[in-house]
């Protein structure tokens, strides 16, 4: 009788804890979505690339991106059912916005693992390692980001001043070179401090090897570790814009993060599409820079001056339209650019035929 007691009492604990809110959602909401990005990170891990010598083609890539996008869009109906049209409208607009936003980080981040020449069959393992620790950050950010704009709202008005100014210096800065990184002054400095392997040693973060000095085994740290490192600080670089842009569509922190992070989910698979083919995507950083001086101007016309109000789907249109504008006007512009490649390939098949 006192252990069924005991067992009834602790299920209403727990029942008190679930339903007990958490920025303004239940707990078993943050833990239920927890629980799916867990469980997509263990099938993506231990069931689709479970041989550590696979490499991602172009195909495959398309296809896993479909499919983390789809799934995005299943939880956004999740949403609609559990919290109605609005947050819907909400969550979609933040989900395409921030995977927009996203694509300028996947050239980034295929330079400095082209630099430090990590091969094709080591990258998945560093990209994703490199979105767990993405979660983490993005989930400290976003905290930070709603308590700021709780405790004082004209904070928005500096997100959207913030907007404003990386869109137009996006738009007036010249393409730079693209950097060696392995050459770099940083990772010289880096060296001093750290033994780093010229060479990647398969798959591995760190490696015991003899120091030159002393020929007793050390560790040392291998090119895909430095690479996970600057992975990580570029995306730290990149949700300085998103998280911002997020918080113009809605400041409710259950949407904000979840169209973060599933749009971060699909970021790895996404790369091996976009890095095959980064040199077709000329004026998409166009597109990009037009999409935060709108989403900036949208703060300071709707929210600050409440001169209009602008529903979430208008965002989400607009987004959408820069978006297609920049991929087909790039994609348009570079076709000379890739007729010669083509026309290699056939040749060669022919050839060989």
């Amino acid at each position: 009788m006192l252990s069924q007691k005991r067992s009834i009492r602790s299920r209403a604990m727990m029942m008190d804890f679930l339903t007990h809110e958490w920025l303004g959602k239940p707990v078993w909401m943050w833990l239920g979505f927890h629980a799916l990005v867990a469980a997509l990170l263990a099938f993506d891990l231990g069931l689709l690339h479970r041989d550590k010598n696979h490499e991602i083609g172009v195909k495959e890539s398309l296809l896993l991106t479909a499919f983390y996008f789809t799934l995005g869009l299943a939880f956004g109906g999740w949403v609609w059912w559990m919290l109605g049209f609005d947050p819907a409208q909400e969550y979609v607009t933040g989900l395409v916005i921030e995977k927009s936003l996203s694509m300028d980080n996947v050239f980034v981040i295929a330079v400095i693992l082209t630099s430090l020449g990590v091969p094709r069959a080591a990258q998945h393992r560093v990209l994703v390692w490199g979105i767990l620790a993405a979660v983490l950050l993005r989930g400290l950010m976003i905290g930070l980001g709603s308590a700021l704009v709780q405790q004082a709202h004209w904070v928005l008005s500096v997100f959207a001043a913030f907007l404003i100014y990386v869109g137009i210096k996006m738009l007036v800065s010249k393409e730079e070179d693209e950097q060696d990184v392995k050459n770099s002054a940083s990772m010289r400095l880096l060296k001093k401090w750290v033994r780093i392997t010229e060479k990647p040693e398969g798959q591995h973060f760190v490696v015991r090897k003899p120091d030159p000095k002393t020929g007793k085994p050390v560790r040392w740290l291998t090119p895909l570790a430095v690479a996970l490192v600057l992975v990580n600080i570029a995306d730290v670089i990149f949700a300085v814009d998103s998280v911002p842009a997020i918080f113009a569509i809605t400041t409710d922190p259950f949407i904000v993060y979840t169209s973060n992070i599933f749009a971060i989910l699909g970021l790895r698979a996404l790369y091996f599409a976009l890095a095959a083919m980064v040199d077709r995507f000329a004026y998409l950083k166009t597109a990009l820079a037009l999409i935060l001086l709108f989403i900036g101007t949208k703060i300071v016309v709707a929210d600050t001056l409440e001169l209009v109000h602008l529903p979430p789907w208008v965002s989400l249109v607009v987004t959408l339209v820069l978006l297609t504008l920049g991929v087909v006007y790039s994609l348009w512009r570079t076709r000379k650019a890739a007729e010669p490649e083509h026309q290699k390939a056939s040749g060669e098949v022919a050839h060989r035929t």
